[in-house]
């Protein structure tokens, strides 16, 4: 008799914990994502938010590069304080990044914002560190503190990756924006996260997040840039395909780096020989000069536009993905007074390298 009554709580707590940790959806619910905010994105991300507010979101999904780390943002030197008293460098190092939460962050409102970092935010003399202190706020929202606490209740460390579970889906944001990353700690760690939601039978969709696209798809502008990203990335991809393929769960991969919109990311030789093709996209629209193409490219693909990235989650745990663009006419009316109609034409029609 004295073993029963701890064994019950212990199976209690388990069904418990496991009820309530990632239900699945009783309604459809949404989502919105993109990266790259650099340039011009204190014109653009207002525009991004109001889709946000249209659609309901649960939470916009950042992927990284906030603002350009090796120059003055177009943006921040059209605002009208910049233009009356130039910045210094060392005024730009200490206020961008409290512009982009002023510009960028507060028109979401009250729908939790999630972040994630990108290669600017380690231009000299920035470092995680750094990073880390700025947003922490972001960083660890009480969903990432939670769950962070209920994989290891003595992990009070506040880190650049991490994950959380919401009515079914697993989101999971890694940090693979520098050579070092993905290292052997981080691994380990999304190893962990991949068993648990393996186990899990509460947990249906996974959705990975990251700056740099995985390698081998369509982009040269991803982890294919060195060789330790290429062979970390590899094993990413291979971790998230044996999960797809044993568990028959729902795996979807997210990222930007590359300023153009793409569909379909890995459907690529490479990939169709080597395990398999992951349903993934490039979304890196959010404000920052556009990119050309890669040549080749997938079947659906733009460039020259901004926008995000709207995930819908349906009962049975698959997404449905739509691109939301935003034009010139959807920039708000209080953004085209602070900067004028000039700087705002000059974001949508000159901000790119892709003629």
């Amino acid at each position: 008799m004295r073993l029963r009554f701890p064994l019950l709580c212990g199976a209690l707590v388990l069904a418990l914990t496991t009820a309530t940790s990632a239900q699945t959806p009783a309604a459809p619910f949404r989502f919105l994502v993109s990266g790259d905010a650099r340039n011009c994105g204190d014109v653009v991300m207002p525009g991004i938010a109001q889709i946000a507010k249209r659609e309901q979101v649960s939470f916009y999904w950042h992927l990284g590069d906030l603002r350009l780390g090796s120059n003055f943002d177009e943006d921040i030197q059209h605002q009208p304080s910049f233009l009356a008293r130039p910045w210094t460098v060392g005024q730009y190092l200490t206020g961008a990044w409290p512009d982009f939460i002023a510009s960028q962050i507060v028109p979401f409102g009250s729908i939790p914002f999630m972040i994630g970092i990108g290669n600017h935010e380690l231009s000299p003399p920035h470092t995680r560190e750094d990073f880390i202190i700025q947003f922490a706020d972001w960083l660890n929202t009480p969903q990432i503190r939670d769950q962070r606490l209920a994989d290891d209740p003595a992990d009070h460390r506040v880190k650049t990756y991490y994950h959380w579970i919401d009515r079914g889906v697993d989101f999971i944001f890694i940090d693979n924006v520098s050579v070092d990353q993905v290292n052997a700690a981080q691994f380990a760690w999304l190893t962990r996260v991949l068993q648990r939601a393996s186990a899990n039978a509460a947990v249906n969709t996974i959705v990975i997040g990251m700056h740099d696209p995985l390698p081998d798809g369509y982009n040269t502008h991803s982890m294919n840039e060195s060789p330790q990203g290429i062979e970390s990335g590899r094993r990413i991809y291979a971790a998230l395909l044996k999960v797809q393929n044993d568990t028959h769960k729902h795996v979807y991969v997210v990222a930007s780096h590359e300023h153009n919109y793409q569909e379909n990311a890995y459907d690529t030789p490479y990939w169709r020989e080597h395990g398999g093709v992951l349903p993934g996209w490039v979304v890196g629209t959010a404000g920052a000069q556009r990119y050309a193409l890669p040549v080749p490219s997938p079947k659906v693909a733009m460039t020259n536009v901004y926008g995000a990235l709207l995930g819908t989650v349906n009962r049975d745990g698959t997404i449905d993905f739509s691109y939301q663009q935003v034009k010139e006419p959807d920039t708000p009316a209080d953004v085209v007074s602070k900067y004028g109609q000039d700087f705002v034409h000059w974001c949508f029609a000159q901000n790119t390298n892709a003629r």
